[in-house]
């Protein structure tokens, strides 16, 4: 327990961290954008100014510094413009928005919104206004910012992704080991059982009591089976998917109470197809018993194979409670269940079974609240 609280707050501590130390790259790459918007503003106070010497020089007149200082830029976009916004001049704006009236418009209306423009005036009464947008390597840096959080959110994302990843296979590690430790320890009484149906049998007890006694033990042995197989890669044989669906079925239908309406119906033909017996009858074992608890004892179960070109099909309905749209996803996950009692894994190891062991697919065909829920099972042909 202490460890685990201690875990939870190394993690939280790790998480505030990473946010400080966004907000301190964050309000860091401001400052240096602001610096460099202070620093560009000047520069064009210095280029108005040595305009303005240019326009006003004399005979006299050394412009040769004013004009290395027009000259030296070549970032920033400027538009000069006389009253009434009359454009008077362009520098480092493209030729086509130069050429085009609507065009140069447009741009100038930008360039108002980018920065406040810089009065000159030439002479008394006579003022020119310019107007100046970012350089680009200020709009470089302006998207930096969105940049960096796109690669923070894309880093966490892969370590939120990874983290999952290996609690689940933690989780699947813990549930196969969990199923090994399952089937070896039922697999020491149930030696013992078979020794005493011996001994029943040569002291001559009653036959229909040993055959009741031998049916129970056939069937710890078969979930002995799936345990075992479920903590281990099982080996797939070539079977009738209608032959063990049907047993599996049969099984379960004698087992029900008759308030259960079952059917059952499926191509007349074999179709054969990679599996594991065992597991397969497990998950029809799931999927029915699941749809039962759907419908609390009560209604119509119906067990449906298809098949195409590619894929066969299983179809387990019920006229149960239904499944909320939001939820045709999460039923498959461990730990998810609807009952008061119960671990929500029997939805979880029936995905296992069909997606990991036999290749296949499992989903919620199509379910509606209050009228009942099909699944579908399908495997390649």
């Amino acid at each position: 327990m202490q460890f685990s609280e201690r875990r939870n707050t190394t993690r939280w501590i790790l998480i505030a961290a990473s946010f400080v130390i966004i907000i301190l790259i964050l309000w860091n790459t401001y400052t240096f954008f602001q610096i460099f918007k202070n620093e560009e503003r000047v520069k064009m106070e210095y280029w108005a100014e040595a305009q303005k010497t240019v326009i006003n020089a004399g005979e006299f007149t050394d412009i040769e510094l004013p004009l290395k200082i027009i000259s030296h830029n070549t970032t920033i976009p400027i538009i000069m413009t006389g009253e009434k916004d009359s454009i008077k001049g362009m520098t480092n704006v493209d030729e086509r928005i130069r050429k085009d009236p609507k065009l140069s418009k447009a741009f100038l209306a930008k360039l108002k919104k980018e920065n406040d423009p810089i009065v000159i005036q030439y002479v008394p009464g006579k003022f020119q206004y310019l107007y100046y947008g970012d350089s680009s390597l200020l709009n470089k840096l302006k998207y930096y910012p969105i940049a960096l959080v796109l690669i923070i959110v894309l880093f966490g994302a892969l370590v939120y992704n990874f983290y999952k990843s290996t609690k689940m296979a933690t989780q699947n590690k813990l549930w196969a080991g969990m199923a090994k430790e399952t089937a070896h320890q039922i697999g020491t009484p149930l030696s013992s059982l078979i020794g005493w149906v011996e001994i029943m049998k040569a002291d001559d007890v009653d036959e229909t009591t040993v055959t009741e006694i031998e049916k129970d033990i056939a069937r710890l042995q078969t979930i002995t089976d799936r345990f075992s197989k479920i903590g281990s890669e099982p080996v797939l044989e070539q079977k009738d998917l209608i032959k063990e669906t049907q047993e599996s079925y049969d099984y379960l239908q004698s087992r029900f109470s008759k308030q259960v309406v079952f059917s059952f119906k499926a191509p007349k033909n074999p179709i054969v197809i990679p599996m594991n017996p065992a597991l397969h009858s497990w998950t029809i074992e799931n999927l029915v018993k699941n749809a039962i608890d759907a419908m609390k004892g009560k209604g119509k179960l119906s067990v449906k194979i298809e098949e195409d070109a590619k894929f066969v099909k299983i179809l387990v309905s019920d006229t149960g409670k239904g499944i909320p749209k939001a939820q045709f996803k999460s039923v498959f996950e461990p730990g998810f269940t609807t009952k008061k009692r119960g671990w929500g894994l029997g939805l979880s190891l029936t995905r296992r079974i069909v997606e990991e062991y036999h290749k296949g697919k499992i989903k919620v065909l199509h379910s509606e609240v209050g009228k009942g829920t099909t699944i579908q099972v399908s495997f390649k042909k």
